[in-house]
């Protein structure tokens, strides 16, 4: 192999792996910037959450109460979610809650979350949801 082949193929192995320490320290936990971009947006949050909300329902009635949501709410915190006040919530009423909690976290209001938003309080208030 050439001198000069060995030495590409070297430096595109040293690109990969520049770039991903990068990633790692993007601050998102694994699974939920799905498109790679560093930043979760609210698709990506409310995929997260549907997704969780579908494991945490246990007993598939369509809603989650104050056990299945296994402290990631408290119960006053359910309330505030909570509009027909029946203590759980439907996966919608749970979206809700995503939601407001990723607009709270949003502090510059550009659709999206990147580390230091998630390292907010705010942001760690919507992690605990969707972790």
């Amino acid at each position: 192999m050439s001198t000069r082949r060995c030495l590409l193929i070297a430096l595109a192995g040293m690109g990969t792996l520049a770039i991903a320490p990068a990633f790692a320290r993007s601050g998102l936990p694994a699974g939920l910037d799905t498109d790679a971009d560093g930043t979760l947006d609210l698709a990506e949050a409310k995929a997260a959450a549907e997704s969780l909300f579908d494991k945490l329902d246990k007993d598939h009635e369509g809603t989650l109460d104050a056990h299945e949501l296994h402290a990631k709410l408290t119960s006053a915190e359910i309330g505030g979610g909570d509009p027909d006040k029946d203590k759980t919530l439907t996966k919608e009423e749970f979206l809700a809650v995503v939601e407001a909690r990723f607009k709270a976290a949003d502090k510059d209001g550009d659709g999206t979350l990147d580390a230091k938003e998630l390292h907010s309080e705010a942001g760690r208030a919507l992690l605990k949801l969707l972790k």
